[in-house]
């Protein structure tokens, strides 16, 4: 409850420290885990709730492009109505504190570290945590949109090296 109430989930709009929601794809893959465990072993239907509203949460923040950005709206460019029903379908950002190096900007490995963007390993975290959440509500729009992340994860971090070679991952 601390992690909902700290990270903006529990009160709509602002965290306990009066900042807006603050979304990241990795910590909030396990809480969503975690809020269906809790669910599961209490019966508690806060648990599920909480659950579901961090997946809303998630696809708002992360499957859309950063405010500090040029571009708007949802990363795969559909319309308001098409990206709410397909939220993962172009990936989701991971949720870090600086935007992701432009091309004309140079590498700096120090900063990296800092910069959002998409993580294989965050993707299928999130993966992870959509099909659980499918299994628990017994909703298939849940592992589509899981399917829709993987198919774009898979096509954007694999590569295949030669004609005749299996594919690779960048």
């Amino acid at each position: 409850m601390q992690f909902a109430e700290s990270t903006g989930l529990s009160s709509p709009g602002l965290s306990s420290a009066g900042k807006p929601p603050r979304r990241y794809l990795w910590t909030d893959a396990f809480a969503v885990c975690n809020f269906l465990d809790l669910y599961h072993q209490t019966g508690d239907e806060q648990y599920r709730r909480l659950a579901l509203s961090l997946v809303d949460q998630v696809h708002a923040a992360l499957g859309r492009h950063r405010a500090d950005d040029t571009r708007t709206g949802w990363i795969s460019g559909l319309d308001e109505q098409e990206g709410n029903l397909h939220p993962t379908i172009r990936g989701l950002r991971i949720g870090k504190k600086m935007n992701e190096r432009k091309s004309s900007e140079p590498f700096d490995e120090e900063m990296e570290w800092d910069r959002d963007g998409q993580y294989y390993h965050y993707l299928t975290k999130w993966m992870h945590a959509l099909n659980r959440v499918s299994r628990v509500t017994m909703d298939a729009i849940f592992n589509r949109w899981a399917m829709e992340l993987a198919k774009t994860a898979h096509a954007r971090f694999t590569y295949a090296p030669l004609r005749g070679r299996n594919k690779r991952m960048y």
